[in-house]
């Protein structure tokens, strides 16, 4: 296994998506991880405070994980993320102080291009009811 990436959690940063700082929106960023996700996904394992990502080590992948995990922990600093080489794949996991319920909503729409139907308000809103606030440069 190589470690490509480890970003440490912010003790205290509180716990929201701040949007404000990204080159992206929200809408743009849920796009790009559906892209991500056809292109090279192989699996999802989640626990209670995290989630693992595997996706196949296919040209430019491993610089497009660590991009985005890179643009997440900006936004989300209250989170952690490691990102190894291992087999062939690249291994993301994002792992942190919010419950289970809050990264499976995360999760969703890292799974596939199918698996949220929801427009990316949509998808603010569900963390939004789940308590995680998400701040975007439009409030």
């Amino acid at each position: 296994m190589t470690k490509l990436l480890s970003i440490a959690p912010r003790p205290d940063a509180p716990i929201a998506c701040d949007m404000t700082g990204a080159t992206d929106t929200l809408a743009e960023r849920l796009a790009e991880y559906r892209r991500l996700s056809e292109y090279a996904l192989t699996s999802r394992a989640s626990t209670a405070t995290a989630t693992t990502f595997r996706f196949a080590a296919r040209p430019g992948v491993r610089e497009w994980v660590c991009d985005l995990a890179k643009r997440e922990a900006a936004c989300c600093p209250f989170l952690s993320y490691e990102i190894d080489e291992q087999g062939g794949e690249i291994v993301w996991t994002t792992d942190g102080g919010i419950g289970a319920s809050e990264m499976a909503i995360l999760a969703e729409f890292l799974d596939g291009p199918g698996s949220v139907a929801a427009s990316s308000d949509a998808i603010a809103q569900r963390l939004e009811d789940h308590g995680l606030h998400v701040i975007s440069p439009n409030g």
